[in-house]
């Protein structure tokens, strides 16, 4: 019992040391939640604004607009930027030596893995829950069980996105190298989520790639999550159920992967 108690300490200590790091690096530097925040909300009121009145989709319910449509779209962004944004501090931590400090450290690479990505995570789901109290100024109504659902699925979502930064930042040498990988990539799989056009007005090919898209089923979570109590329509063509399979799969995948990788790297 007592080798199991110290166990658990030493795993948890550097995981929580870890992320409460990540956690001050981020608020200490202001500009980058004015960044996060702001972007998707203007591109969410512009976009938004600018197609609500032609926005239908079969069996929509005739009082949802666009603006009310990529609603979950423009959460899903902004945890995409606080991600992205939080796992270029493992570049920076290479350079500075403190990544090379903290693995040769006798602790599990594990716990590294979990505190950077719980730190992340965190940061990208608070960034988002910033959003929500907007939800009832244009027409979603949310009750206490359904917050609470919905803060799971972005959690979530926060966990499986900060994980696919964490593999694309780890191996990287410059935070140029890696904002053109989030420009080639990531923003393409944000765009081909159902966050802009629902899948099922996609065309044949576009709708398969957006239904391999692990991202699809987080923000069909999270849009379904929302109005869990009510009986809007929504444009999903997967259930609930699948939706959270498929996104809890995505997280756990990219952390055991995640783990591989960084138990493989060799200091020296």
């Amino acid at each position: 019992m007592e080798n199991m108690t110290t166990h658990l300490s030493s795993f948890s200590l550097p995981t929580v040391t870890l992320c409460r790091r990540e956690l001050i690096r981020f608020y200490r530097q202001r500009s980058r939640i004015i960044g996060v925040i702001g972007s998707p909300l203007i591109f969410w009121f512009l976009i938004g604004s600018g197609l609500g009145g032609s926005f239908r989709f079969p069996g929509a319910q005739s009082q949802m607009n666009y603006l009310e449509y990529f609603f979950p779209g423009t959460i899903v962004l902004i945890i995409l930027f606080t991600s992205i944004f939080s796992t270029i501090s493992i570049i920076e931590d290479r350079k500075e030596g403190f990544l090379q400090s903290v693995l040769v450290a006798p602790i599990s690479r594990s716990s590294i893995t979990l505190g950077k990505i719980l730190g992340g995570s965190v940061l990208a789901l608070l960034q988002a829950v910033i959003m929500l109290p907007l939800a009832p100024v244009i027409g979603i109504s949310l009750n206490l069980f359904s917050i609470a659902f919905v803060l799971v699925v972005l959690f979530i979502i926060s966990f499986g996105l900060t994980g696919l930064g964490f593999l694309i930042a780890w191996n990287m040498e410059s935070t140029q190298g890696f904002h053109a990988i989030m420009n080639l990539f990531l923003i393409p799989l944000w765009l081909l989520s159902g966050a802009l056009f629902p899948v099922s007005d996609a065309a044949g090919w576009l709708t398969t790639v957006m239904m391999l898209n692990p991202l699809s089923y987080g923000v069909t979570a999270l849009r379904q999550g929302l109005y869990l109590h009510s009986e809007v329509t929504t444009p999903d063509n997967v259930s609930l159920l699948t939706a959270l399979i498929v996104t809890a799969t995505f997280a756990l995948l990219t952390f055991l992967i995640s783990t591989v990788v960084v138990n493989k790297t060799k200091v020296g």
